[in-house]
């Protein structure tokens, strides 16, 4: 248990000298196929924004213990380190991905699209999306 307090508390540190609660991207998206004309439609939604949200875990706690949380309060969540995280864009889930490090930044590399209906159907019944 104490090399993965020591790595929360690295990481906690890192997250405080990059000195922001929220954290931005850009995207890069290719060239699309089509027709020019359904290309030239598709590229107005180039610069829309989106509401992109990685949830790593989940936990349910009783109000008492919500008041008690504190400065270096630790919150156990239903996920293992190393598991899958989940990826909701617009409240959705699109894809889940390991976390990573690059450059002192925490970064997601994408290792499943979820295409299937039937799973995102599955996974708002039984869990509703982060807010």
């Amino acid at each position: 248990m104490v090399d993965v307090q020591a790595s929360l508390d690295e990481m906690t540190q890192e997250a405080k000298a990059a000195g922001s609660d929220t954290a931005t991207a850009e995207v890069m998206v290719g060239e699309l196929e089509g027709s020019s004309e359904d290309n030239g439609k598709i590229q107005l939604l180039g610069d829309v924004d989106l509401d992109v949200m990685i949830e790593l875990g989940r936990t349910e706690m009783y109000v008492e213990d919500v008041l008690k949380l504190a400065e270096g309060s630790v919150v156990e969540l239903d996920k293992l380190a190393g598991d899958p995280v989940d990826v909701y864009v617009n409240q959705r889930l699109i894809a889940r991905g390991e976390v990573l490090v690059l450059n002192n930044n925490f970064c997601i590399r994408i290792s499943e699209i979820v295409d299937d209906l039937k799973e995102q159907a599955e996974a708002a019944a039984g869990q509703s999306p982060p807010v």
